[in-house]
């Protein structure tokens, strides 16, 4: 990988979570109960062969929604992460089927992701009823890391 592919994608995942943050901190600071929601991925977690950067982009994710967890909780909003495994989007599912088959044979529920599956989870942890939920990863992956 070129240090130019590794910038890319440190700049798109992290720069760009850092930017958004940025600009929305105040207004969650300053929220009775804000709410700040990542989305990373389970390659944070296990890695994926020739993707370094973006595993580490992803990880790195985590350690900043906790940092800004700590920092939100003083004035009663949170900070959460989502770390989604593989899901039936055009991207995960325009791989070729054989390689499609072998992810899915490593997924416990033997099914990818329906958008609505993150979905839930988002809308829960934007939701009054996770207002004790706070500085946490919450993988939403089928049983990928059991």
């Amino acid at each position: 990988m070129s240090r130019e592919e590794w910038d890319r994608v440190m700049d798109v995942n992290l720069g760009g979570m850092f930017n958004c943050t940025q600009v929305f901190y105040d207004d969650i600071w300053n929220a009775e109960e804000g709410r700040l929601i990542n989305i990373s991925s389970v390659v944070g977690k296990q890695g994926n062969f020739g993707q370094a950067n973006y595993a580490a982009a992803k990880s790195g994710m985590f350690g900043f929604t906790r940092t800004i967890a700590l920092e939100f909780a003083q004035g009663g909003s949170t900070a959460n992460c989502v770390a989604p495994g593989f899901t039936a989007t055009d991207m995960v599912t325009s791989v070729p089927d054989h390689v499609l088959d072998r992810i899915i044979a490593e997924i416990p529920l033997e099914r990818l992701a329906e958008v609505e599956d993150i979905a839930a989870v988002v809308r829960f942890l934007a939701s009054e009823d996770s207002s004790y939920v706070t500085g946490e990863v919450i993988d939403v992956n089928g049983g990928m890391d059991l």
